[in-house]
């Protein structure tokens, strides 16, 4: 007898004389009360649901793939920056249109409020950048705080040389990525230490190091990167050397591309 199998003395204890048999007008009168309370019960299941307030559903924010060829074009205006006494509301609306979370987006209009004028890049193109390298720090359940620390922290895969891989030898001795033989690309923007030992900038400016992992960094350190690599990105030649840097692939600045002029698009409706 297994552990889960009943003794006797419980089979004994629950034993119960058999009932005694109803006549035809017994069965009857129990059968029309059980057919009363199943309809009662589902009389009451549909006033119920019907009282309900429906569930909203959020549409999810959709990106039409669109194919410039490089440098032929820059994404559509983003509009200008919100002035601080509306930020809060401009991002609450901006975060629902796009599905951007807020926090995010404070990082990305603050990125590019602080870059250089001459620079002309756009929250739209730094959140560009941060949909398709991490879906604006949320890859794999990992969420930004209000503190703008992602956790759990991002880390891309081994740069080993396997087939489509690059390969890149370890610089930091893992400081960056835990990785002491390889190099990963870390943080919600993905940046490979090497870079981020040169470009890495701290948001606050209150003199600790700047953390690839924390979201305001990421977001100031990848306009950084851009402006200093792109020149003005207010035109097609500079936008797209910029982004073609951060990853030389055309089909990636086209993604690019499309997310900055989807978000720009949303941002502008009332």
């Amino acid at each position: 007898m297994t552990a889960s199998s009943p003794s006797t003395l419980d089979l004994m204890d629950q034993w119960q004389p058999p009932p005694k048999k109803r006549g035809p007008r017994g069965c009857v009168m129990l059968a029309l009360l059980v057919v009363g309370a199943l309809v009662a019960g589902a009389v009451w299941v549909v006033v119920s649901l019907n009282d309900r307030e429906p569930v909203p559903v959020k549409p999810v924010f959709t990106v039409p793939a669109l194919t410039p060829a490089p440098r032929s074009a820059i994404p559509g205006d983003a509009g200008p920056l919100p002035a601080e006494p509306a930020k809060d509301a401009w991002i609450a609306k901006v975060s629902e249109n796009t599905d951007i979370p807020s926090r995010a987006l404070r990082a990305y209009v603050n990125a590019a409020a602080k870059a250089p004028a001459r620079c002309d890049i756009t929250w739209a193109t730094i959140a560009g950048i941060g949909r398709t390298e991490s879906q604006h720090a949320r890859h794999d359940g990992s969420r930004a705080g209000e503190d703008g620390i992602v956790t759990p922290p991002i880390i891309g895969i081994p740069l080993d040389g396997s087939p489509g891989v690059l390969a890149v030898v370890d610089t930091d001795k893992g400081a960056l990525d835990g990785d002491a033989k390889w190099d990963r690309a870390v943080g919600p923007m993905q940046f490979l230490p090497a870079t981020w030992k040169r470009y890495g900038v701290r948001a606050s400016g209150d003199g600790v190091a700047p953390d690839p992992q924390n979201i305001d960094d990421a977001a100031m350190t990848t306009a950084r990167y851009m402006c200093a690599r792109g020149g003005d990105l207010g035109k097609p030649t500079g936008w797209w050397t910029a982004v073609l840097i951060y990853n030389n692939s055309t089909q990636y600045g086209q993604e690019v591309f499309s997310n900055a002029d989807a978000y720009g698009k949303a941002a502008l409706k009332p």
